[in-house]
């Protein structure tokens, strides 16, 4: 499963103009914006380790806010939520899943959602947290969802930012076998992960702050190691296409925040969906109002004109409600 990507000097050199640097599958190059500590245990027959930040303000609130990031990101792109964060009081837990980020990429994984959430309390359990504020966006969002219903007394208020799994995507789009997605992962590049970026996240509207995050994913392209983080990119991709968590909705009985940037149309899929279905998918205008409806005393925050990344994309508006509902 490895393959050797051979640039020349000059195309080395121009990349890295371009902020384009080969990333190993650690990103052990990248700095993350706190100190990265490792929660290293064993699942499935397997030594992993887990990366995540703790960040602790001063003075403190004696509350703490785990930050869950979403699927084409790692724990880094929380940085300007986290600042805020601890500057209000809030101790700030922000892990990498397995198979993201600085964290392990396993050869084989039988991802679930139950076992990421469960990897997850590991990390709690360790710092001796009993009692979490949890904010989810995208694929983190359904993590969120599923830790929520998993653990229902550690979690005093559940925020879920522009959550995926807000329909089924088995009743829009066919299956996709994990190694017809392996070879799709492979071919991504730096451009193919800007136009999709482009379409769905940020309305064809680019900014240069966004660059960032984008770079470190086009960065995994041009190392060797890239086949192993497409593998667990195809492994999670069939995680969160078999495991719905929008049937599940209805058993939250935390406080519940929805931030919905109604401009958002991500859905798991679309590129495979009949022609005359895709254009009912990811209608984050409507699914939105269908998700509050179903998380008893749940409340809304649409934000007109924003896609699927509020935080990254208008902090502000995503802060303010964020932070009336955690002091509410």
């Amino acid at each position: 499963m490895i393959r050797k990507i051979l640039i020349p000097v000059f195309l080395f050199l121009a990349l890295a103009v371009c902020g384009q640097v080969p990333l190993d599958k650690d990103l052990s190059t990248v700095k993350y914006p706190f100190e990265v500590s490792y929660h290293k245990f064993t699942s499935q027959r397997q030594q992993l380790a887990m990366a995540f930040m703790d960040v602790k303000p001063s003075p403190a609130n004696a509350e703490t806010v785990l930050l869950l990031h979403g699927k084409n990101f790692n724990g880094a792109y929380w940085e300007e939520t986290i600042n805020f964060l601890k500057a209000a009081g809030y101790r700030v837990i922000v892990p990498d899943q397995i198979g993201f980020g600085k964290s392990t990429k396993p050869v084989y994984y039988d991802y679930s959602f139950q076992q990421l959430a469960l990897n997850t309390k590991e990390i709690l359990d360790s710092l001796e947290i009993r009692k979490i504020i949890v904010v989810g966006h995208s694929m983190g969002g359904m993590l969120a969802t599923r830790l929520a219903l998993m653990y229902p007394d550690m979690i005093s208020k559940l925020v879920l930012v522009n959550p995926i799994g807000l329909e089924d995507y088995k009743l829009f789009t066919p299956y996709q076998s994990i190694d017809s997605s392996y070879a799709a992962e492979l071919k991504n590049t730096l451009q193919s992960y800007k136009n999709y970026q482009l379409r769905f996240y940020y309305d064809n509207q680019w900014k240069p702050e966004y660059d960032r995050w984008l770079n470190l994913l086009a960065g995994w392209t041009l190392h060797r190691d890239y086949p192993m983080v497409a593998w667990n990119a195809a492994l999670t991709s069939d995680m969160i296409y078999t495991q719905p968590v929008v049937y599940e909705f209805q058993n939250l009985r935390c406080k519940t925040l929805l931030i919905i940037g109604t401009r958002d149309r991500t859905a798991i899929g679309k590129d495979r969906a009949p022609k005359e279905l895709q254009s009912k998918m990811g209608l984050y205008n409507e699914l939105g109002k269908k998700t509050r409806d179903l998380i008893a005393g749940s409340v809304l925050v649409e934000l007109d004109g924003l896609g699927h990344l509020p935080h990254i994309e208008a902090f502000e508006r995503f802060a303010q409600p964020l932070m009336a509902f955690l002091k509410n």
